[in-house]
């Protein structure tokens, strides 16, 4: 059976207008007028007029798809990054093709050169946390492929990215906790080679310097996973005879601190206030309810995809170009653990 998908000359014959006319009133382009764009919007979504995506990549010489690795889909900081993205990119004619990592080096080896085979036009990342080698990005930037990283970051190479304010953020909640009243503050941080966690525990850190000059040393614990609180409960709990205060990279990391504080005997925010980092909806859920930083996950999402974008449009030579970076500002949400 012969397909009856309309095309843009179907609607320009239909409405006795030029193809040009046509194409311009379907983006809404400021030459044409807002009835002649509104008569020819009105009309294609009545024929069910879709834009042929195939043809727009020749014409333009890519794909007008984007390649998206994230560490974990379920994550709500990611996910919410994920609806930032293909919001901003399907409003803008761009398909998206998603991959996850699963915080796996290997993996996310893999997601680049599958994501590449299919010949998207950019790449959104970011990365694992186990990656510690980051050549498969260091040869992306080579070939000029634009690649924008979220959230995390590659220190190794100059690409555009963006970020929230870790340092800040950790300053802030952990300054909060100080002004509460706690005095002997554990961090329990996370890797050290991403600057995620390098920021946050430097945040945590300037805090205390700029309140306790002479603050305790040795507050530390490598801990930013439910699992790892399990394991290394033993260290968490003789720490807790010493501490008021602890706050975690993560707020899932803070949630389980919390479960295991209160299942020996510790009241929060009582005996040990808790505070954690991101604002997920898990932290308005427990009791008591966690004190954290809010991140905007799909603001970044929907900057990251605009900025991944204009690099396509400006087609700037990988000499001529400069790397951009957004910072999101974090926001303290006080709520009852700290």
């Amino acid at each position: 059976m012969k397909s009856t998908k309309a095309s843009i000359r179907d609607i320009a014959e239909a409405l006795n207008v030029s193809v040009s006319t046509v194409s311009r009133a379907l983006k809404n382009h400021p030459d044409i007028s807002d009835a002649t764009c509104k008569k020819v919007q009105e009309y294609a979504r009545k024929v069910h007029y879709r834009p042929n995506i195939l043809a727009l990549g020749l014409k333009h010489q890519r794909s007008m798809t984007i390649g998206v690795i994230v560490p974990e889909i379920v994550h709500h900081f990611f996910s919410s990054i994920i609806s930032g993205i293909e919001d901003l990119a399907y409003g803008e004619g761009y398909r998206v093709m998603m991959c996850q990592s699963n915080e796996d080096y290997l993996r996310e080896v893999i997601n680049v050169q599958a994501l590449m085979d299919h010949r998207v036009d950019g790449l959104l990342v970011s990365i694992s946390k186990s990656t510690l080698d980051h050549q498969h990005f260091v040869d992306l930037v080579n070939q000029g492929i634009p690649l924008v990283f979220m959230d995390r970051a590659s220190d190794e190479l100059d690409a555009d990215r963006v970020l929230t304010n870790d340092f800040e953020g950790a300053r802030m909640v952990t300054t909060h906790l100080l002004k509460r009243g706690c005095r002997k503050i554990l961090h329990l941080a996370g890797p050290q080679h991403l600057s995620v966690g390098r920021e946050r525990k430097e945040g945590y850190i300037q805090a205390l310097r700029e309140y306790l000059p002479e603050h305790p040393e040795d507050q530390v614990i490598r801990c930013d996973t439910p699992e790892k609180v399990k394991s290394r409960q033993t260290k968490i709990l003789a720490a807790a005879q010493n501490i008021d205060g602890i706050f975690c990279v993560n707020d899932f990391t803070a949630v389980a601190v919390m479960r295991l504080l209160q299942d020996h005997g510790y009241s929060i925010p009582g005996d040990i206030a808790v505070a954690g980092f991101g604002d997920d909806p898990l932290a308005s859920v427990v009791r008591p309810m966690l004190t954290t930083v809010e991140q905007r996950g799909y603001d970044m999402g929907k900057a990251a995809a605009r900025m991944l974008i204009n690099r396509l449009t400006d087609k700037v030579p990988l000499e001529e170009y400069t790397p951009q970076e957004k910072v999101f500002p974090a926001f303290l949400k006080v709520r009852e653990s700290g």
